[in-house]
């Protein structure tokens, strides 16, 4: 095309009589690609402002000619099977919602999202997925919501989740799951903050109870629906989770196995002495000392192996799989001991074990350990208490001079007239002088004046200082006053005015 366009403008240019250079710049524009075009909507797809649906169409194909300043595009209920790198045609920087639901996509090239670097919710439920490749989502580092539930999702490889930094939800039900995927969290490169994961209605019949102990205060993961074994490490979980109140569990637990959680089951009960009180207790060691926790409710002598799981500030130990040779170590009695206290040891020890009963909420079965003096301890949480009272109380008390200064401004005179020599009120406004005169000499002054009174309207310099007598200088009209003499008459500029006209 742009040969064609060059030998149009040579002849434009150089053409005689008929040259147009307005022409001439336009030809060069369309040559080199700069001609301004206005993005239009296909007409089997609906645009309204930044939202551009074509769900249900029978596309297999994406458009070429969409709009590009999308931020939310629904391509949902249509035939596209297979997402290579190139299967969006053009470049959306602003999209934030993708839609691919209800299609047939079976296979995801690494790539094929690299043109939609700013998404934050993918929506690939209910397609025809078998296997996550690894780096499949690179580029989607913003990407928060994944919808991967409805597909046939057999095997996750490591590393599928890559680049996923910012993920915090993620939807992996119906599919068909036979190993937890514990790689989302601990793998390089994987989401950080992943606090929703559904695993529910898949193929598990075992989950990693160490690993989930751990995860239980980061997120959400939920599990019913899946043909679970009820083993005492499963029940062991499940009554933790009760007694949590974990939402997961508690909103569905008449899906998941183990449903009385005391019941027939496992015989876990006949491992130990399950009757004992589960009471709180606390325990202080100094450090490099060795130090040995029974855990509460089970018995301190049993016969044979407990599943026993202890929640430590740091990590999450079992009686089944501790290392002799480990700082803590989970002894087969289900007693935790510490070897060589350190101070970063200090802190909540939970006991999870398969106790089969419901706790009661009162009871607890953590602990707590304090490494170090524990009469220091004592004092530094005294003194911090302390300190957190007294700054409440100044708080306080501050809070309450001020409403008191602020009601005494609103309500009292903050300027009050007190009587000098003469009768006569010092250190007030004109306004104010007939309110503080002295009743005695408005008296005096209304049968010398015949009833007649003069008010000072006009304001006056306000003085509140009460200190020697100053004599007040009053326009009235063009009429000023200068002073006052000892008789008590009044001086204006060269007349005397008789008190009686000067109430």
């Amino acid at each position: 095309m742009c040969p064609i366009v060059s030998q149009l403008l040579c002849q434009t240019s150089f053409g005689g009589s008929h040259s147009n250079p307005a022409t001439a710049a336009l030809l060069l524009l369309l040559c080199l690609g700069f001609l301004p075009s206005e993005a239009t909507c296909p007409p089997y797809c609906l645009c309204a402002s930044d939202i551009i649906s074509c769900s249900g169409r029978n596309l297999s194909t994406l458009p070429f000619d969409l709009p590009g300043f999308a931020t939310r595009l629904d391509l949902s209920h249509n035939e596209l099977t297979v997402l290579l790198p190139g299967w969006i045609p053009q470049p959306f920087d602003q999209l934030a919602t993708l839609v691919l639901s209800r299609n047939s996509i079976s296979r995801i090239e690494v790539n094929a999202f690299a043109v939609t670097p700013h998404l934050l919710h993918l929506d690939l439920s209910s397609n025809r997925l078998t296997l996550l490749n690894s780096s499949i989502f690179t580029g989607l580092k913003q990407l928060k919501e994944l919808l991967l539930f409805g597909n046939q999702i057999v095997q996750i490889i490591p590393g599928a989740f890559s680049d996923l930094y910012s993920l915090q939800r993620l939807y992996l039900s119906g599919n068909r799951l036979t190993t937890f995927p514990q790689g989302i969290y601990w793998e390089p490169g994987g989401p950080r903050n992943l606090t929703f994961l559904d695993l529910s209605h898949n193929r598990l019949s075992e989950v990693p109870v160490q690993s989930l102990l751990s995860l239980t205060h980061q997120c959400g993961i939920y599990l019913q629906g899946n043909p679970l074994v009820c083993d005492c490490a499963l029940l062991a979980l499940l009554e933790y989770w009760i007694w949590k109140q974990y939402r997961p569990l508690v909103d569905f637990r008449g899906d998941y196995p183990c449903k009385d959680y005391s019941g027939p089951g496992p015989l876990c009960s006949e491992q130990g002495v399950w009757d004992m009180p589960v009471e709180a207790q606390a325990f202080q060691v100094e450090p490099g000392k060795w130090l040995t926790v029974p855990c509460p409710g089970l018995a301190s002598l049993t016969e044979g192996r407990l599943e026993v799981f202890w929640i430590t500030p740091s990590t999450v130990v079992n009686s089944t799989s501790s290392d002799p040779n480990d700082h803590l170590v989970v002894l087969p009695n289900g007693t935790l001991e510490i070897r060589g206290a350190l101070i970063e040891d200090s802190g909540t020890y939970g006991c999870v074990a398969a106790r089969g009963r419901h706790y009661n909420p009162y009871e607890s079965v953590e602990v707590n350990l304090v490494v170090g003096n524990l009469s220091t301890a004592n004092g530094l949480a005294h003194r911090s208490s302390t300190e957190h009272f007294n700054t409440a109380f100044t708080t306080l008390a501050s809070c309450v001079i001020s409403i008191i200064l602020v009601l005494l401004y609103l309500y009292l005179t903050p300027c009050r007239c007190r009587e000098g020599q003469g009768g006569g009120s010092r250190g007030c406004g004109g306004r104010a002088i007939v309110l503080c005169s002295d009743p005695r000499e408005v008296e005096s002054g209304q049968r010398r004046s015949n009833g007649k009174r003069v008010a000072f309207l006009e304001p006056q310099e306000e003085n509140c200082d009460n200190g020697s007598p100053k004599t007040s200088s009053v326009n009235l009209g063009h009429v000023t006053t200068e002073g006052i003499l000892k008789n008590g008459s009044r001086t204006v500029g060269q007349t005397l005015i008789d008190p009686a006209y000067m109430a």
